[in-house]
């Protein structure tokens, strides 16, 4: 049995349930919805699907777009399945695994001790993020992982007919259950949402250790004590950039969550050890020791009374007398899940990070400073004149608030969850906090500052400036040079490694696909020379999105595309939004994902550093300024704010309780100060992913079809991009993107901007075709049919979309009558493209 099989099976299910429920006359009407669409998608007159949808009463608008909807979150589950069964029935070396990037790294000519010592120096970090593009309700999570786990039974001969019925009884139930939130997120329920996918990742980590082990002696011929370089970290509680609700109290809800969710790992996992270390040992009296159990025991219990313990110090002890009794299958098999489990969870689980926005650190400094009679007038001081007072101060130890007085809301906002997470990492260690992010970092001063404000506290931070427009990825080697030419900040940085986080999304919004990927690659290249100059370890934190957009695409592919010897300590990578479901609801997907991440990151530290051929590097810099300028032309056009606001769901989508956090930041609503996640939504939403390929055929008609061939050849960054654009183009629909036009007012400007768009993606895909010598995606043939198969059953939603924007934008209140089908609309198109943000 295969995936359309699976497909056809729950498909049929879910009629089944839609004719019981709400009768033959709407099923017939979902049929004939389903019929009508293949007819147009075969290139037949849509009039008559037309007339439909726009007849069609609110009430059957509402529950057809939802019975589509529930469709396509089946036929998700059915390609997770399939995937999971795919990989399982695998065997030998597997492409993109360890075992074949320790395979590469031999080959390659590094010996035994130099692939560990290259595992020993790499760290790759994920760190989830409150971003959530995931729209699914948690109750609806829930049946659907019901679902999930009764399909490897549905085609069983003496199990089929129970796990049928099983899930039909799921698929009815959540036929009757709300998909909407009532009430928008609240951030404690973002990190709720964010720690469900803990479990199978917790589940996939011990194998995956036995899989480094294994590959390693299946390699190299010996055994290895080289340990998985990962490690888990979060932002869910810790980010306030331009999120009120991020307070010092939700931060320490948060934290108290992540201790609560280790405790209980530990002690399951403590529990099974204690359970299969029944041996006894002789002479352990003799020597001090307890028995393997009695040691098991007092961890168990100090953890379940959350003392602070020294576990990993006394669980490598118990295994090294394993194998001191030649016990190595014992310590390999059923000490070393637990083990893994306290390397990389601890009684912290994940490390929460800080991220705050430049503009709040200096008004707290500002009123520090105020405050201690030092400056009156911070705000107003030059660069190099805050720098001297800055870094004049971190040479002080004394404190700048009058000892004893509490502070003020202004500063108990940017203070207080600096004392949260202090308190946190003396319970549970002090990886429970990660670092401090700072958003929108434009000079030297700006990432001086936190150390200030931690000082202040009691407690040190390690500050990552994050550089997110194309100014400042542009700016940011001199900045960072800057940085690391003061003394008082290396002084704090000691031999830490320093990190620098780039932000995908708002250099994607500020200068289009092609400009964005080029100015990241390039100040990882100048960023890399900067640190190497300077004598500092350094690690890039990239800001990834789901959607191409922000930075989406394959992980192994996106790290393999970095510039040469830009990974030094290793990688940090966002998860985001349905990007945790897609990759860590099942143990087996987590396994997977993880060891392609770790495969990419390996391979992509092995290289060394190089730079790309002159020609190529003038090529791309000329292509990104011609890319940039038209993309921006377009966007400035006096005529874009208003076509975009009616060609796309925006006000929609702002509407949505699917954040705690805002569609803008503070201000007037403007292009400028609309986030990047519901700028991304918008055009996904309407299928033009305008985001993801806008300016490249500029760029490439710059380049030249025989350079941009060779540069496709020979270069990693160059392929990736154009691969990553090649998803997007091919994810985009302009027979959908047509019904979205109909909304827009028939005039010169529209009319304009609409013909613009159609003639500029038709542009686009014939000069990707011609670079790659191929139709979109005919590499990868499984997405291509993936997409083909979509596009029929996710047609009506769209339709129905339009239909519903129509008439709540026809008189004032509409929105507010047609919110919730709306919003239905969004949900669904979101399950059938699976990239919303």
């Amino acid at each position: 049995m295969g995936i359309r099989d699976d497909v056809n099976t729950l498909g049929r299910t879910l009629g089944v349930v839609l004719k019981e429920q709400e009768g033959e006359e709407f099923f017939r009407l979902v049929e004939r919805t389903r019929a009508l669409v293949r007819e147009v998608r075969a290139g037949g007159d849509d009039a008559k699907l037309r007339t439909m949808i726009a007849g069609l009463p609110e009430e059957d608008a509402s529950n057809l777009a939802r019975a589509f909807t529930w469709y396509f979150q089946l036929v998700n589950l059915a390609e997770e399945h399939e995937r999971v069964r795919v990989l399982r029935a695998q065997g030998g070396v597997r492409s993109q695994s360890l075992e074949q990037a320790l395979t590469d790294l031999k080959a390659q000519g590094l010996s035994a001790r130099q692939a560990e010592d290259l595992l020993d120096r790499l760290e790759l970090e994920l760190t989830f993020t409150a971003h959530p593009t995931e729209m699914r309700r948690r109750t609806v999570r829930h049946h659907l992982l019901d679902v999930a786990n009764d399909l490897p039974d549905m085609n069983l001969p003496d199990t089929g007919t129970e796990a049928l019925e099983r899930i039909a009884a799921h698929v009815e139930a959540l036929w009757h259950t709300p998909e909407l939130r009532h009430l928008k997120p609240t951030v404690l329920d973002e990190v709720k949402g964010g720690l469900h996918y803990v479990g199978s990742i917790a589940r996939a980590l011990p194998l995956l250790q036995q899989d480094l082990q294994r590959a390693f002696r299946q390699v190299y011929g010996q055994d290895t004590a080289a340990r998985l370089p990962l490690r888990f970290s979060s932002w869910m509680g810790g980010d306030r950039d331009g999120n009120p609700f991020v307070t010092p109290g939700a931060t320490r809800q948060a934290l108290e969550l992540h201790r609560a969710r280790a405790r209980e790992l530990l002690l399951e996992r403590i529990s099974l050890a204690f359970t299969h270390l029944s041996q006894e040992e002789e002479g352990h009296e003799e020597e001090g020791q307890g028995s393997y159990r009695q040691e098991l025991k007092q961890l168990h219990d100090a953890v379940r009374d959350g003392q602070p313990v020294e576990l990993l110090p006394r669980l490598e002890k118990l295994a090294a007398r394993l194998q001191a009794e030649g016990q190595q299958r014992t310590a390999e098999q059923l000490l070393t899940p637990l083990l893994t489990i306290a390397r990389t969870f601890g009684q912290h689980l994940v490390s929460l990070d800080i991220r705050e926005h430049s503009g709040q650190t200096e008004k707290a400094i500002a009123a520090l400073l105020g405050a201690a009679g030092v400056e009156a007038n911070y705000l107003g001081l030059p660069e190099h004149a805050r720098q001297e007072l800055l870094t004049r101060e971190l040479r002080s130890r004394r404190p700048l608030w009058p000892a004893g007085e509490e502070w003020p809301e202004e500063l108990e906002t940017v203070l207080g969850p600096i004392r949260e997470v202090q308190a946190a990492a003396r319970t549970a260690g002090p990886r429970a906090f990660g670092h401090y992010v700072i958003s929108m970092a434009e000079s030297v001063s700006d990432v001086l500052e936190p150390l200030l404000l931690a000082r202040e506290v009691g407690f040190r931070v390690l500050p990552v400036p994050l550089f997110e427009t194309l100014d400042d990825l542009t700016r940011a080697p001199q900045i960072v040079w800057e940085l690391l030419s003061i003394p008082e900040y290396r002084a704090v940085l000691g031999e830490d490694v320093q990190e620098i986080m780039l932000g995908y999304s708002d250099s994607n919004k500020d200068a289009g696909f092609l400009a964005a990927n080029w100015a990241l690659h390039e100040a990882q290249r100048k960023i890399s020379d900067v640190c190497r100059r300077a004598g500092v370890r350094w690690r890039f934190f990239h800001g990834r999105g789901t959607s191409i957009g922000r930075g989406g695409g394959p992980a192994s592919r996106a790290i393999l595309g970095q510039p040469a010897g830009t990974i030094d300590a290793g990688l940090r990578i966002t998860e985001q939004g349905e990007a945790l479901a897609d990759k860590y609801s099942h143990p087996v997907m987590a396994r997977r994902n993880l060891e392609q991440a770790l495969y990419g990151m390996i391979l992509a530290a092995a290289r060394p550093a190089s730079d790309p051929p002159a020609a190529w590097v003038d090529a791309m810099t000329r292509a990104a300024h011609s890319s940039a300028q038209a993309y921006r032309t377009f966007v400035q056009d006096p005529d874009f704010l208003a076509f975009y606001e009616k060609v796309t769901p925006i006000h929609e989508i702002s509407r949505l309780n699917i954040a705690s956090r805002p569609v803008r930041r503070p201000g007037a609503p403007t292009l400028n100060n609309l986030r990047a996640i519901p700028w991304v939504m918008s055009w996904t939403q309407n299928r033009l992913n305008l985001p993801g390929w806008y300016g490249l055929a500029e760029g490439l008609h710059t380049i030249g079809l025989d350079t941009a061939r060779e540069m496709y050849a020979g270069w990693p960054f160059f392929r990736s991009m154009l691969d990553n654009a090649q998803m997007s183009l091919a994810k985009s629909d302009l027979l959908i993107f047509a019904e979205y036009l109909g909304l827009v007012d028939d005039t010169d400007g529209n009319w304009r901007l609409a013909q613009h768009l159609q003639d500029r993606y038709a542009q686009t895909v014939q000069a990707v075709q011609e670079v790659v010598g191929a139709e979109l995606m005919a590499n990868e043939p499984r997405l291509r049919e993936s997409i083909s198969l979509r596009n029929p059953y996710i047609d009506p939603i769209h339709r129905i979309q339009v239909e519903l924007l129509r008439r709540s934008r026809s008189h004032e209140g509409g929105l507010d009558e047609l919110e919730t089908p709306l919003m239905l609309t969004l949900q669904g198109i979101a399950a059938g493209v699976r990239n919303t943000g």
